[in-house]
This record gives C-alpha cells, sequence and structure tokens, in this order.
C-alpha cells in the first residue's frame, strides 16, 4: 500500500498559485485521476507533475462558482479569513472558521 502525505485537508480553503480563484478542499486524490483528454487540454508548459496529490474544489471566481481539479504545486493556504460563498458548501460543510470548514458529514 502506497501513502501519500497531502498538504491540504478537507474543509480547506485555499487559492490557486497562477490563476484568480479560490475554493475548498471536498476530496483529494493522492495521484493525477483525470482524464488524459483533460490532462493534454493543459498548455505543456504548464502541465503539473501527475505523481502528486489532486483536488477537488468547491471555487469560485470573480463570475461564476464551479469544481475545479488542481495539483497540490499550483495551491497555497488562502489567507484572506474571507468564507467561500460556492452554493453547494452548506451540501458539505458546516460552519466557517476562518480558513476552513467543518465537515457536515461522516467519512468511511
Amino acid at each position: 500500500m502506497h501513502t501519500t502525505r497531502t498538504k491540504y485537508h478537507l474543509g480547506q480553503v485555499v487559492r490557486h498559485r497562477k490563476h484568480p480563484f479560490r475554493g475548498v478542499v471536498f476530496d483529494v486524490d493522492a495521484r493525477f485521476s483525470n482524464s488524459d483528454d483533460w490532462y493534454d487540454a493543459i498548455p505543456e508548459d504548464s502541465r503539473p507533475r501527475k505523481d502528486q496529490p489532486f483536488y477537488h474544489l468547491l471555487a469560485e471566481n470573480d463570475h461564476s462558482y464551479y469544481v475545479a481539479y488542481v495539483s497540490e504545486q499550483n495551491l497555497v493556504p488562502d489567507d484572506t479569513g474571507e468564507p467561500v460563498e460556492h452554493p453547494d458548501l452548506p451540501e458539505l460543510f458546516g460552519e466557517f472558521e476562518g480558513d476552513h470548514y467543518n465537515l457536515q458529514f461522516q467519512l468511511n
């Protein structure tokens, strides 16, 4: 069994290192687990390594809400102290605690 340490945890608010969006981590893949088409659509000089954790985010920018799939190397902790306004947050998380949301469900 291969174990991977992740830098970010479920409920944590993070932001993208290069692009103007932030979000809440709601799932983590220990290694890249998306389609080759998705990966190949990223410009070659910007493609992240596949051998690192990838995070599923309830993401937002100034214009919309969406789900993002982001490599660990492209994330940093969000230090604004501001809540994320994604409309799906209440389905998974409880109260905002300054830099994270409390889980609203039981993990297996």
